[in-house]
């Protein structure tokens, strides 16, 4: 039987308990994930692509079903790249849930094999992502338990809180 691979495509910047929250329980349902971070210059991250890259992978260094990756362009060609055709999406809120929908949506017209599946936040990462754990971080509020300790690590720095 062949290894069933999952893309978990996103900016990660930086990377949350809930991003791990959801690979944690993806990586129940599947052999093999590939986290894809986006490389979308018009976003204006905070960490580089190369941070980003480096955070993840010291964060999730322990687990080899991981495979951290970088892309361009459409997330459908990407997944088909990589020979698969499945894409795990994280909710939070209502608002998550109209925006992954019309983005499910477009991948479908863009590519009817590439599906969509979503998983529920655990509920006491409900209310956090990752713009609302910056701004804490910038006004040097504490994060910690938010974020993987390398992570929280890293804020402080770019802050000028270290």
């Amino acid at each position: 039987m062949k290894e069933k691979l999952v893309i978990y495509p996103g900016t990660f910047d930086p990377i949350t308990n809930g991003h791990l929250s959801i690979i944690n329980r993806a990586l129940k349902i599947f052999d093999k994930m590939v986290i894809a971070i986006l490389n979308n210059p018009q976003k204006a991250p905070l960490f580089s692509l190369k941070e980003r890259t480096v955070m993840i992978q010291n964060v999730l260094k322990n687990q080899p079903r991981i495979e951290v990756d970088s892309f361009n362009g459409l997330l459908v060609d990407y997944v088909i790249s990589k020979k698969t055709n499945v894409v795990i999406r994280g909710l939070r809120a209502l608002s998550d849930f109209e925006y992954e929908f019309q983005m499910a949506l477009m991948n479908r017209k863009l590519n009817r094999e590439v599906q969509s599946i979503f998983l529920m936040t655990d509920y006491k990462w409900f209310y956090t992502s990752s713009t609302i754990i910056k701004e804490a971080a910038s006004l040097g509020g504490d994060v910690s338990g938010l974020v993987p300790p390398v992570v929280c690590r890293k804020l402080k720095e770019k802050f000028g809180y270290a």
